[in-house]
């Protein structure tokens, strides 16, 4: 099957799925798995939060110069993967792309929406470095709260966003005795969209 459309089908499906998570109470929905890889094709995974989605990609935001912010910059592409076991019978969503880095005006807004606390972390935090201690982090902390008493915490330099770009979507459904059921949104060289079941 091709179309055109099936871009805006994989999204209406992701959203869909989303809002059943939280309807389910999954204890955190935008919770998602992102593997990254160096050069050399290293990988390495961890769970970070998704804060924004649209036609364009996924949104998730980091320290730059962090390991997964130095991976995704020299090596720009990401698998990203959410799981919903209270969504139906269990639901992944498993989605694979390019990497770019957000606008600086988006970032802006988002870090501007954080929690005070949150923005002075940033600030705080050399992510991915060796903490002598916890107490030299928390100085470091109270260090950035004097600094910025009675103004507006501004984003860091180094801190943004990232947006995996989707070329490939599988919505995979649990069903009892391993039988799933597995749709997968592909998109080839020449930017066409295609969909296709999988075996489970």
């Amino acid at each position: 099957m091709h179309t055109t459309d099936l871009p805006g089908e994989a999204l209406a499906t992701f959203a869909q799925l989303f809002d059943e998570a939280l309807a389910a109470g999954e204890p955190d929905r935008t919770a998602m798995t992102i593997a990254t890889a160096t050069p050399d094709a290293r990988p390495s995974a961890r769970t970070v939060l998704l804060k924004a989605f649209d036609a364009r990609g996924f949104v998730f935001y980091t320290h730059l110069d962090g390991r997964k912010g130095r991976e995704l910059q020299a090596n720009p592409q990401a698998a990203l993967l959410f799981h919903w076991p209270r969504v139906r019978q269990g639901v992944q969503v498993r989605i694979e792309g390019a990497v770019e880095i957000v606008g600086d005006a988006e970032a802006d807004a988002y870090f501007a929406s954080r929690p005070r606390v949150s923005q002075l972390g940033a600030w705080a935090s050399l992510q991915s470095e060796t903490l002598e201690s916890r107490e030299t982090f928390e100085r470091r902390l109270e260090q950035f709260t004097q600094e910025f008493d009675g103004r507006d915490v501004p984003r860091p330099p180094r801190w943004s966003g990232f947006r995996v770009v989707a070329d490939m979507i599988e919505f995979w459904y649990g069903a009892e005795y391993r039988l799933h059921e597995r749709w997968l949104y592909e998109r080839d060289a020449d930017d066409a969209w295609s969909k296709r079941m999988l075996y489970p």
